[in-house]
C-alpha cells in the first residue's frame, strides 16, 4: 500500500492530494497565528503573563529571580517554531518544535503549579495549547515520510557483525 505523503525532490515538499496539502497549510497558519499572538503578552512582559504563568513557574522551578529568562526564551522558541511552520521546506522542523513546546505548556498546566484555568476564562489558554498540539502533531504525521528518512539519515543501521 503506498502512503499518500512522500518526501518530493526537495526537503519538506509535500507530494499529496489537494486536500492534504490545503489542510497541511492550515494547520500550518494556525500554529503560527496562534503562536505569534501570544508573543505580545511574553515580550512586553504583560502582567498576566508574568504573574499566572511564568513567575509561578519560576518559582515551581527553584528559579525565582529567572522569570523573564523564562518568559523570554519560551517567546524566542514560539517564534522561531512560527516562522519555520510557514516555509515549506523546514516546516517539520517547526512543527516538532511547535510539537514540544506545547507539550510542555500542556505538561506544566496540568502538572506544575500554574493549572488548567489560570485567568478563571474556562481554561482558554489550555484549550489552545492543546489544539496547536494536535495541529503540531498533524504536520508531523502528514510529513512522517520525511521525517523517517531524515532520521534514517541521522542514524543508518549498520549491519551485523
Amino acid at each position: 500500500m503506498t502512503r499518500l505523503l512522500r518526501p518530493g525532490p526537495t526537503a519538506g515538499h509535500l507530494r499529496a492530494s489537494r486536500g492534504l496539502r490545503l489542510l497541511a497549510w492550515a494547520a500550518a497558519a494556525w500554529i503560527a497565528w496562534e503562536l505569534l499572538y501570544y508573543e505580545q503578552y511574553k515580550l512586553t512582559g504583560n502582567e498576566g503573563s508574568i504573574d499566572g504563568v511564568f513567575q509561578p513557574l519560576a518559582d515551581w522551578f527553584g528559579i525565582p529571580a529567572h522569570e523573564k529568562p523564562l518568559r523570554l526564551g519560551v517567546a524566542i522558541l514560539e517564534i522561531v517554531a512560527s516562522v519555520l511552520v510557514l516555509l515549506p521546506g523546514v516546516r517539520l522542523h517547526g512543527a516538532l518544535l511547535a510539537l514540544g513546546t506545547m507539550g510542555g505548556a500542556i505538561v506544566f498546566h496540568t502538572v506544575g503549579p500554574i493549572g488548567i484555568d489560570p485567568y478563571g476564562d474556562g481554561g482558554t489558554l489550555f484549550k489552545e495549547a492543546c489544539f496547536t498540539f494536535l495541529a503540531s502533531g498533524l504536520l508531523v504525521w502528514l510529513h512522517r515520510d520525511e521525517l523517517e528518512a531524515r532520521l534514517r539519515e541521522a542514524w543508518p543501521r549498520r549491519g551485523m557483525a
